[in-house]
C-alpha cells in the first residue's frame, strides 16, 4: 500500500473516495499509485490510449490543442483537487486522448488502474457518482471556453486571463507567446494589447512574466458586456 502521508492528502482532496464502502475503499488502497510530472513533462500525447483514471493532488498540467499550423489552444487546466476531463472520457469510451496534455509546474497526481477504474464504477454507486460529479463540473468549463472563444473577442479573453492566473505577488509568470498559445491567438495580437494596457497603466510586462497593476480596471474590462 502507498506511503500513509499520500493517502491522507488524497484524501483530503477528494474526500468522497474516504466514504466508500469498505471494501470498495480496500480495492482502490491496494490499486491507487501515486506518480510525479516534472515541469514540462509530457502527461498525454494525442492519440495515445490512457490506461488510469488521474486524480492531481500538487501541482498543474495543461490540456490543449495544436492545429496543423502550429497554433495552439487551452482547453483547461487541472489543478489540485481536479480530474481530467478527457481521461475520463478515454476510460469511458475507449478512445484515444483527443489533445496533448503536459506538466505546467511540478506536479503530484493519483492513478488509478483503468481495469479498477471499471470495476468499480460497475461496483460502486458512490465512486460512479464521484466520476460523475467531476465529469460534469469539466464538461462544463469546457462549454465556457467554446462560449468564449466563439463569441467573446481577445482582448476581453486576455483581460480574463491575466486575473486568473495572477499569483498573490498579482504576477502572471507566463511570457506572451506562452499567453498566445493559451488563447489560440499569435504573440504579435497579445503583445500590442499588453503594450496599450502598458501604457494605460494596467500591467507591466517584463522578461518572463507580466504583473497586474491594476486589476479593478482589467476586471471591470473583462466582465461580460450588458
Amino acid at each position: 500500500m502507498p506511503d500513509t502521508e499520500l493517502i491522507s492528502r488524497w484524501f483530503a482532496l477528494f474526500p468522497q473516495l474516504a466514504k466508500l464502502e469498505a471494501a470498495h475503499r480496500n480495492e482502490l488502497l491496494a490499486a491507487i499509485r501515486f506518480n510525479r510530472l516534472n515541469e514540462a513533462d509530457v502527461a498525454y500525447r494525442q492519440g495515445q490510449t490512457c490506461h488510469d483514471y488521474v486524480m492531481c493532488i500538487e501541482g498543474r498540467t495543461r490540456v490543449f490543442k495544436t492545429s496543423e499550423s502550429g497554433r495552439e489552444i487551452l482547453l483547461y487546466q487541472v489543478g489540485p483537487g481536479e480530474t481530467c476531463v478527457l481521461t475520463t472520457s478515454c476510460l469511458m469510451a475507449a478512445s484515444g486522448f483527443p489533445a496533448e496534455s503536459t506538466a505546467e509546474t511540478d506536479v503530484l497526481h493519483a492513478a488509478l488502474p483503468a481495469s479498477v477504474f471499471h470495476r468499480l464504477m460497475g461496483a460502486s454507486p458512490p465512486f460512479r457518482q464521484f466520476v460523475f460529479d467531476n465529469y460534469g463540473d469539466l464538461l462544463s468549463s469546457l462549454i465556457t471556453l467554446v462560449d468564449e472563444v466563439a463569441f467573446t473577442s481577445l482582448d476581453l479573453r486576455l483581460a480574463r486571463r491575466l486575473l486568473a492566473e495572477a499569483n498573490d505577488q498579482d504576477k502572471v509568470l507566463k511570457t506572451h507567446q506562452q499567453l498566445a498559445h493559451d488563447l489560440g491567438s499569435v504573440r504579435e495580437v497579445v503583445s500590442r494589447i499588453l503594450s496599450d494596457w502598458e501604457r494605460m497603466g494596467w500591467v507591466h510586462a517584463s522578461r518572463g512574466s507580466i504583473e497586474v497593476l491594476n486589476p479593478a480596471a482589467l476586471a471591470k474590462y473583462g466582465a461580460e458586456p450588458m
